[in-house]
């Protein structure tokens, strides 16, 4: 695998693709849980609020595939992009110096992500200072 600088992360909780880029090229990793939760919903008259706790495996594998990426991006479509964060922060809180943000995003085409991340890049590394 070539290293690159940017990576971009698509997750939910039966996926999370992860995808390593420069300008030309992209490297595509796919992670999937040990044990896939089912589609929750809350019942009335039910104890608990009808949520699958974090998968803290799944989240940690996430972490490591983008583990030699020099600024991520973290998308996906509802809350297990916020679990991935929170994950960070408690078991690999040296890795959020990398986040470069978080951003809610259906569910794209591999091609349409990093284009989009592409576009946000070029933008976040204007507003980053310059080397001299």
């Amino acid at each position: 695998m070539t290293v690159h600088y940017h990576a971009v992360v698509w997750i939910d909780h039966r996926e999370a693709r992860v995808f390593h880029f420069n300008s030309t090229d992209f490297e595509k990793l796919v992670v999937h849980p040990a044990h896939p939760t089912k589609h929750i919903h809350h019942k009335a008259n039910c104890i608990g609020s009808g949520h699958a706790a974090a998968d803290h495996e799944y989240l940690q594998a996430v972490v490591e595939s983008f583990a030699d990426a020099g600024a991520v991006l973290i998308t996906g479509p509802a809350n297990a992009k916020t679990e991935l964060i929170k994950h960070i922060h408690q078991h690999a809180p040296d890795r959020m110096k990398a986040i470069a943000g978080v951003e809610t995003v259906d569910h794209p085409s591999d091609g349409s992500l990093v284009a989009h991340a592409r576009k946000y890049f070029m933008a976040a590394d204007r507003m980053q200072p310059q080397k001299v």
